[in-house]
């Protein structure tokens, strides 16, 4: 089969690779879609995303559609359309036995956090547990449904934020994880949302998506104590001391993008002096199956993805995922 492949930093090429062959329990899918995550893109600029170094050939990919392929138990008809819960979830832990996507030895799709490494989906067939598959609804087409993953991360930090119906929020960075969860809160009720960004492009895909205003950092001004709830999604030192300071009193802050693992300077005198809470968000649970429902019913979240290249043209792909002002959501179809 074919499938795209990195190999060390800003080596990324096709190739070929045995079709694997499901066991019991197991689904090969041929895949449609697949997102290009900010992930795959340090795996591919840097060889590594943070700490997770590529050690030998890595298919990228967990933002992913496609049909399947072959169910042994017969359960699936070929042709089902599916996306993948890219999680593989780990050793069971007290305390946090309802939260399996923070249990110990883990994996996810397209990762270097296991050796060997988890392949991910950019290739023309994925074997994957029968457990993560979702089935699509007939009306949502496999291109709007790669969507699912990253909208299910949005809809995670809601659920961390205790919900947002009737509250103000703010959402730090507009790319494609902004956009999304600026979505979400938009889906769930919030009675105003703002975004922010750098960059004039990632504004203008925020109000097309239906925000109430946006702003731009170093040109606009981010009310201080304004929000009820805010979303960082950039992970950017200065815009989360500029999250928390946007934050009301009493208000919650919630990191949603993900910071490298090293000390950084960030203003915490706000949490203090406001008693805000500040918390935590590791990519989703079981938010994906609310994520479908949305992308079924709202076909407007399809405008986050601005481009998208056949499967023999992901360097130019990666290369424009990389350009925040001009690109959304990058997707590769997947020798359709």
């Amino acid at each position: 089969m074919k499938a795209i492949v990195i190999r060390s930093k800003l080596d990324l090429i096709e190739t070929e690779l045995p079709t694997p062959e499901p066991q019991a329990g197991e689904v090969r899918l041929r895949m449609a879609y697949g997102g290009i995550c900010g992930s795959d893109l340090h795996y591919y600029h840097d060889g590594a995303n943070g700490s997770f170094v590529v050690r030998e050939p890595l298919v990228p990919g967990h933002e992913l559609s496609g049909t399947v392929d072959l169910d042994p138990s017969g359960e699936l008809a070929p042709g089902t359309p599916v996306t993948i819960h890219p999680a593989t979830f780990g050793t069971p832990e007290p305390g946090i036995e309802d939260r399996p996507h923070l249990w110990p030895n883990g994996a996810y799709l397209g990762s270097a956090s296991t050796w060997p490494h988890t392949q991910g989906g950019l290739s023309e067939f994925v074997v994957v547990g029968k457990h993560m598959l979702r089935a699509l609804p007939a009306s949502l087409p496999l291109r709007r449904a790669a969507l699912a993953e990253p909208l299910a991360v949005g809809l995670h930090a809601l659920q961390i934020a205790g919900g947002v119906e009737g509250q103000r929020v703010l959402v730090s960075g507009s790319g494609a994880i902004g956009l999304l969860t600026a979505a979400a809160a938009l889906a769930a009720g919030a009675t105003e949302v703002v975004t922010t960004d750098v960059l004039p492009g990632p504004l203008q895909r925020a109000r097309e998506l239906g925000v109430h205003k946006t702003l731009q950092v170093g040109t606009d001004e981010i009310p201080s104590g304004y929000f009820d709830v805010t979303l960082e999604c950039t992970a950017v030192p200065a815009a989360i001391s500029t999250a928390i300071d946007a934050a009301r009193r009493g208000g919650i802050v919630v990191l949603v993008g993900i910071p490298a693992d090293e000390p950084r300077g960030v203003n915490l005198a706000p949490v203090v002096s406001r008693e805000l809470q500040v918390r935590g968000t590791l990519r989703f649970n079981d938010e994906i199956d609310h994520a479908i429902e949305l992308l079924d019913a709202n076909p407007g979240l399809e405008r986050v993805i601005t481009h998208e290249y056949p499967a023999d043209q992901a360097v130019e792909a990666f290369a424009t995922a990389t350009d925040s002002n001009t690109s959304g959501k990058v997707l590769l179809s997947l020798w359709l």
